[in-house]
C-alpha cells in the first residue's frame, strides 16, 4: 500500500448536504458529508439509522460524527451495477482506486444487519460477495484488484507473478478470511444461496489448496515476493519467501493485513482467522453443496491449525503469564507486539476468533495495551495501538474502535468513543493514524475502514448502552 505524508486539520472532505431532517451546518460542526447528489449509493435503512440516532442522542459531535462516517463506504466507494444477470460491486478502500478483499468486507460489515429490510443493499452486499468470487479466482495469493481485469498494477519493480487486474499481490491469509466471513454471515441473515454457486464453491475450493500450500511442509510453495522499494516492510527477505519456519500445522503469511511483511512467518491472529473461517465454509459447502468430502477436508484443516496454535502460539511471559505471541515460527521463536490493523490479537473476538472471557486473551490483552507492547503509544492527544506501518507514535482509530468493541467494560467503551472524539481534528472523520501528541497530525483524510468502522462502534453502543453515548 501507498505510504502517505502528514495531513494537517485543514483537510476537510468536500462539502455536502443531508437528506434527513437534522442539519449539522451550524457551526462548529460543518457539513462534510459527501452532497447527495454526488453520493455513490444511498441506502434507506441507513439513512432512517441516522435519522434516528441523531434524534435521540444527545451529544451533538457524536450525532454529527456518526451522520460523516457510517455512510462513508456506501457515500465514496462503492460502484454497483449489474453484470450478466448478477449483481456486482466494486469497492476502493478510500483514497485508492483498488479493491482490497479485506477491507472491502469490513467497509459493507456493519450494513450486513440492515439488509433484510432493504432489498438494494442486500443486492450491493451480494455484488461484493460475487465480486471477491472473481477476484479470489483470478489470483488467491493477491491482496488488491482493479475493476479493469485489464490494468496493470502501478508496482512494476515487484518481483511475483503478477497478472492484469491485480494492485498488489501481498499474500495475507486474511485476504481469503474475510470473504468467508461476508458470505457466511450474509447466508446466515437471508438463507439466499444465489451467490454461492459453483464459482463460488471454486473460490472456496481454491482457498483450501492456498492454505495447505502454505503450511509449507515439503517445500516454500509456489507463491514468492519482493519489491525494490527503501521501505523494509515492503519487501520480504530470503529470496521473497521469508525467514525459514518449521511446518508444524501453522499457515504462512508473507504479510501482514497492514500489508507489511512479517518477521515470522505465522502469523498468530491471521491463523486463528483462518480456523474459524474454514468452519465456516465447511458448513456452508455441506449445506449448500452437499460436498462433504470438501467439507470434512476445510473442517479437518481447521482442527489442525487449532491446534497447532495451543501447541505453538502460546508463550508464558514473565508479568501477565500465559499470552498470546504476535507471530511465531515453529523452533520456538515469537514476536510479542500487536499491530492495529485487523486481524490482530486485540480484535481476536470482534472477528469471532475467541472468546473476549478467554483467560489467555485477556492476559494478552493487558500487555497490548501498555507499554510492554512496543507499538502501543501514549501522549497528549490520546492512547492506543498503531504499527510499523504508519511509523512510531501514530495512534491508528481502528485499535481504539476495536478496543471498545472488545470490551466487557462500559468505562473502557466510553473512554475509547470519548477518545475518538477529540481526535478526528475537526474533520468530522476518523484517519488511518494520528500522532500520539497532536491529533492534527494525521494519515489519509479518506479511509472508508476507520469510518465505517467507528459508525459500527457508535450504533452498535446506541443499541445496546446508550446511556454510554451522554
Amino acid at each position: 500500500m501507498k505510504r502517505r505524508q502528514f495531513l494537517s486539520n485543514t483537510a476537510i472532505i468536500g462539502a455536502g448536504v443531508l437528506t434527513s431532517k437534522f442539519s449539522f451546518a451550524a457551526a462548529p460542526f460543518p457539513v462534510v458529508r459527501e452532497a447527495a447528489s454526488k453520493r455513490n449509493f444511498t441506502s434507506k435503512s441507513v439513512e432512517l439509522a441516522i435519522s434516528e440516532f441523531s434524534a435521540k442522542v444527545k451529544n451533538p459531535e457524536l450525532a454529527w460524527l456518526f451522520n460523516n462516517c457510517f455512510p462513508n463506504t456506501l457515500d465514496t466507494t462503492v460502484t454497483y451495477k449489474m453484470n450478466n444477470g448478477r449483481p456486482d460491486t466494486y469497492v476502493i478502500t478510500g483514497d485508492i482506486d483498488a479493491m482490497w478483499l479485506r477491507d472491502s468486507t469490513a467497509q459493507v460489515w456493519p450494513y450486513i444487519t440492515f439488509i433484510n429490510k432493504d432489498p438494494e443493499l442486500k443486492q450491493l452486499v451480494a455484488g461484493v460477495i460475487n465480486r471477491q468470487t472473481t477476484c479470489i479466482l483470478r489470483d488467491p495469493y493477491a491482496n488488491a484488484f482493479y475493476d479493469d481485469p485489464n490494468k496493470t498494477g502501478e508496482w512494476k519493480d515487484d518481483v511475483t507473478d503478477m497478472k492484469p487486474g491485480l494492485h498488489e499481490r501481498k499474500w495475507e491469509i486474511d485476504s481469503l478470511c474475510y470473504p468467508i466471513r461476508l458470505a457466511y454471515r450474509y447466508w446466515k441473515l437471508t438463507g439466499d444461496n444465489a451467490p454461492f454457486d459453483a464459482k463460488w464453491k471454486s473460490a472456496i475450493q481454491s482457498t483450501l489448496k492456498t492454505f495447505k500450500e502454505q503450511q509449507r511442509k515439503t517445500n516454500d510453495g509456489p507463491y514468492s515476493f519482493q519489491r525494490k522499494t527503501s521501505w523494509a516492510t515492503d519487501g520480504v527477505p530470503m529470496n521473497g519467501f521469508g525467514y525459514p519456519v518449521k511446518p508444524v500445522g501453522l499457515i504462512c503469511s508473507s504479510f501482514r493485513p497492514s500489508d507489511d511483511a512479517t518477521v515470522y512467518s505465522f502469523l498468530v491472529p491471521s491463523n486463528f482467522f483462518a480456523v474459524s473461517s474454514l468452519k465456516q465454509a465447511s458448513e456452508m459447502v455441506k449445506t449448500i453443496h452437499k460436498d462433504a468430502a470438501l467439507a470434512t477436508q476445510l473442517w479437518n484443516l481447521a482442527a489442525e491449525v487449532s491446534a497447532a496454535l495451543q501447541k505453538h502460539a502460546i508463550i508464558n511471559h514473565p508479568e501477565y503469564g500465559r499470552i498470546y505471541a504476535y507471530e511465531v515460527n515453529g523452533f520456538g521463536s515469537f514476536n510479542l507486539m500487536d499491530d492495529a490493523n485487523v486481524p490482530s490479537l486485540l480484535a481476536m473476538p470482534y472477528l469471532g476468533s475467541v472468546k473476549n472471557t478467554d483467560l489467555v486473551y485477556l492476559n494478552t490483552r493487558k500487555m497490548l495495551l501498555s507499554l510492554n507492547n512496543p507499538f502501543f503509544f501514549k501522549g497528549k492527544a490520546g492512547e492506543g495501538i498503531g504499527g510499523p506501518h504508519a511509523g512510531k507514535d501514530m495512534i491508528w482509530p481502528i485499535s481504539i474502535t476495536v478496543r471498545a468493541l472488545t470490551s466487557t467494560s462500559d468505562a473502557e467503551i466510553k473512554e475509547c468513543i470519548e477518545l475518538l472524539r477529540k481526535t478526528h481534528a475537526g474533520t468530522g472523520f476518523m484517519h488511518e493514524s494520528f500522532h500520539k501528541d497532536d491529533a492534527s497530525k494525521f494519515t489519509r483524510k479518506w479511509f472508508a475502514w476507520a469510518n465505517t468502522l467507528f459508525g459500527e462502534l457508535l450504533w452498535e453502543t446506541y443499541k445496546t448502552k446508550p446511556a454510554l453515548l451522554t
